[in-house]
């Protein structure tokens, strides 16, 4: 039975289209790693608001934002002793791999002041961001002081296009209106905190949709639910 091919963390760059699309871009090399990270951290984070309220003691939490996701590749290991070879059967020297990597990661092609977008890939893990941070820490060198090996921490922030966040948002975003058909059993104030996590929006909603009492809801009755300012 053929063994199953190692697969290696590559880091490709990439371009994003007018209507917010990433892809790899394929005319700019890539870099691949001679020897996989020892592993990587994965963050995802929410920021919340406290809106103090007069006379309360306390303050209540209310969701805010969903923060951009994190990777962090812990001790990406660069070799140029000899030991670890390129695909070409030849030793490339941790110059060599740290000039490539910040090429792709860290210096920018274009007009543009900021990092490049790439794209990580990992066996199944795909992640499309820009680097925060790239660390070298060298551990062993040659008698005249040239490098042999280091290890490489890099982070990573979460990349999304405006297009993609305006679509990601469409369907729940507050600041948005929204149209929603009542069902059985629906109420004004519960409607309004699925829609803005608030349930005393109801009076105004109520309003702005010519409705005497906050309770005169029938299933089939659309409702409009403004966005808030």
């Amino acid at each position: 039975m053929a063994s199953q091919k190692k697969a290696l963390l590559t880091i490709s760059p990439c371009t994003v289209s007018t209507n917010g699309k990433i892809s790899v871009d394929n005319s700019r090399k890539n870099f691949e790693a001679m020897i996989n990270p020892a592993g990587y951290e994965h963050t995802f984070s929410l920021r919340y608001s406290k809106n103090k309220v007069l006379g309360q003691p306390g303050t209540e939490t209310k969701y805010d934002v969903s923060e951009p996701e994190k990777i962090i590749l812990k001790e990406l290991v660069f070799d140029g002793t000899g030991v670890v070879k390129s695909p070409n059967n030849q030793p490339v020297s941790v110059k060599e791999q740290i000039d490539r990597l910040r090429s792709v990661v860290y210096t920018y092609i274009g007009s543009k002041h900021e990092a490049p977008i790439v794209q990580l890939k990992w066996g199944s893990f795909l992640f499309y961001g820009r680097v925060e941070s790239l660390k070298f820490d060298y551990t062993l060198f040659k008698p005249s002081g040239v490098p042999l090996r280091a290890k490489v921490t890099l982070a990573f922030v979460e990349y999304q296009s405006s297009e993609e966040i305006v679509k990601e948002a469409r369907n729940e975003s507050p600041d948005l209106s929204h149209l929603v058909e009542v069902k059985a059993g629906d109420t004004l104030p519960l409607l309004c905190y699925q829609i803005y996590q608030d349930c005393s929006y109801y009076p105004e909603v109520a309003r702005i949709n010519n409705l005497t009492h906050f309770s005169d809801l029938k299933p089939g009755m659309q409702l409009k639910f403004p966005p808030l300012n």
